[in-house]
């Protein structure tokens, strides 16, 4: 039976095929995970990927592991420490046939591998993989929607329990309850947070990439909480304000307002066919138009699959037209500095006719 790993291994050979290369070479992360289903975390041991454009992908690798490359791929040369892996290298390039041909090294890959890469094959000509992987990453299979779809949903879920948190929440410092969302979404089956959880309160809020610090929440004070948890490798991303007591500073609410049409605005604007920068024109159009043009200081969006930020950029110049499968977030923002910041984010996924949010618990201030 052919796996899913399989059939996107056979997708990126008929991409290298027609783009004129030979060979990728992946180095352990996303694109590895990708196509062979092997995860394991870069080290300063030769783990190399080849995937030719004709005939089968071989792994180079440590023989310690042996048992840990469970993988589709048949072709496993291991490698005792003491032995020097450029050898081995060596003999794969020219079993594959690749050795004085195009070859695109995954764009992650460490200067030392790449580096040992030129070495052993000094006939060849470099590029990036993304070259090929990227647009195959970009369309999500049905198998990486549902991970994206549960991720959304355990994301919803944790942020209405915190929104109830109401009084309970005044007097916790944003690291604390940055603690809380981490627990909170490992309970529910995260096998770890998509990224740093933001916790910004009152002015900390208006610097979008505030993680979380010693800063006391405050009655009033609007906070930014965006968090996702991985399920299954796929990430999930969400960001909702809130004023979980008391009552908002002056002008809260008008921002809050521009900044939930401007997310419906964008959310509206994808369907197939349309360019990734048209999205982003149509949120941003509803910030402008209120005056708060210069506060929206971000892209609109970004992708999530494997990692929670890749292509499509849903951002002024990429004329690149949405394709059912896409998935990307939604996530304009209004940042008043020295005051507050407001964000609203969902991730949504490109459908045949349209589009499917991946998130929808309440996008209200107001706690629940």
């Amino acid at each position: 039976m052919t796996t899913a790993f399989e059939r996107r291994t056979r997708d990126c050979q008929a991409a290298l095929r027609d783009a004129g290369a030979d060979a990728v070479v992946l180095f352990p992360g996303s694109n590895m995970v990708y196509l062979s289903g092997f995860q394991e975390a870069p080290n300063e041991r030769h783990l190399l990927l080849f995937v030719p454009a004709q005939g089968e992908p071989a792994f180079v690798a440590p023989t310690m592991y042996r048992e840990q490359l469970d993988t589709w791929v048949a072709d496993r040369r291991l490698w005792d420490d003491g032995e020097d892996p450029l050898t081995l290298i060596e003999a794969v390039a020219e079993d594959l046939d690749i050795a004085g041909g195009t070859v695109l090294v995954d764009d992650h890959m460490w200067a030392t591998f790449t580096q040992d890469l030129r070495a052993t094959l000094p006939d060849a000509e470099f590029g990036l993989a993304s070259d090929v992987l990227a647009p195959l990453r970009m369309r999500k299979d049905e198998h990486e929607l549902d991970a994206l779809r549960r991720a959304g949903a355990l994301a919803d879920a944790v942020s209405e329990e915190l929104r109830g948190l109401g009084d309970e929440a005044v007097g916790r410092t944003e690291s604390a309850l940055a603690r809380e969302i981490d627990r909170r979404m490992a309970d529910r089956g995260a096998a770890e947070p998509s990224f740093d959880t933001i916790v910004a309160a009152g002015e900390n809020g208006a610097k979008p990439h505030h993680r979380h610090g010693d800063r006391e929440i405050a009655a009033g004070d609007p906070v930014v909480l965006d968090f996702g948890g991985s399920v299954d490798g796929y990430p999930g991303d969400q960001t909702r304000t809130t004023v979980f007591a008391g009552d908002p500073p002056e002008g809260f609410e008008d921002v809050f307002e521009v900044v939930l049409a401007a997310h419906h605005a964008g959310v509206e604007a994808v369907e197939p066919g349309v360019p990734a920068e048209a999205v982003d024109a149509a949120a941003r159009e509803v910030v402008a138009d209120a005056g708060y043009g210069e506060q929206f200081v971000h892209r609109t969006g970004h992708g999530v699959g494997l990692e929670v930020h890749e292509p499509p950029y849903i951002v002024a110049g990429n004329e690149r037209e949405l394709e059912p499968g896409m998935v990307f977030s939604v996530e304009p923002g209004v940042y008043l500095p020295g005051e507050f910041g407001v964000r609203i984010e969902d991730l949504v996924a490109v459908t045949d006719d349209g589009h499917e949010r991946l998130n929808d618990s309440p996008r209200t201030w107001r706690p629940l």
